[in-house]
């Protein structure tokens, strides 16, 4: 009986192992197609995202070891509908929490990668996902891996649509999965 268990478990957990290698696989590489260049100047970015008409600005803190953040890099935000989502209404760029790397922060202080994600922005665990309007405020916040495309694409929406001024994230998930259920 224990012996059936195990095997059913390791044929479970080898089925979930090639599943998430032939989604990596198929995708295009984050860095390239999902976060745009940045010199660092978060200031002259957000300038920039008003000038190119995009609705915000997308943030992904993480780190080298956060087995979660490599998670999304290599199922979701290598996927070419979402990148071509978020390219067309977000200027998106990674923030290393653990980076000694200077930058100009929305407000244009200088300070290092670490100091903005965890003196300004309070990034405790990775990833992070912060949308920033067009005035450099933080209006939705969502911290760890989504279940996948579906929900991050929902994550997208939920910032452009204007839905985070009436409501949470998680009721608005649970109207769109009513709504693609009927």
């Amino acid at each position: 009986m224990i012996n059936k268990r195990v095997s059913i478990l390791v044929i479970t957990l080898l089925l979930i192992l090639l599943s998430n290698v032939s989604l990596a696989s198929a995708g295009r590489d984050p860095y390239v197609y999902f976060f745009n260049e940045s010199w660092g100047d978060f200031s002259e970015e957000l300038k920039k995202a008003k000038e190119q008409g995009k609705a915000g600005v997308l943030l992904f803190f993480e780190m080298d070891e956060c087995p979660f953040c490599h998670r999304m890099k290599q199922t979701v935000l290598n996927q070419p509908e979402v990148q071509e989502y978020f390219r067309k209404h977000f200027l998106s760029y990674a923030v290393d929490i653990e980076g000694d790397v200077e930058i100009t922060d929305f407000e244009g202080n200088h300070l290092t990668q670490k100091e903005f994600a965890t003196k300004i922005n309070r990034v405790r665990a990775t990833p992070v996902f912060a949308f920033y309007d067009l005035e450099g405020k933080q209006v939705v916040r969502y911290t760890g891996a989504t279940t996948g495309i579906e929900e991050f694409l929902w994550l997208g929406e939920f910032f452009v649509s204007g839905e985070y001024k009436t409501m949470k994230f998680t009721a608005y998930k649970r109207m769109k999965k009513k709504n693609d259920s009927l």
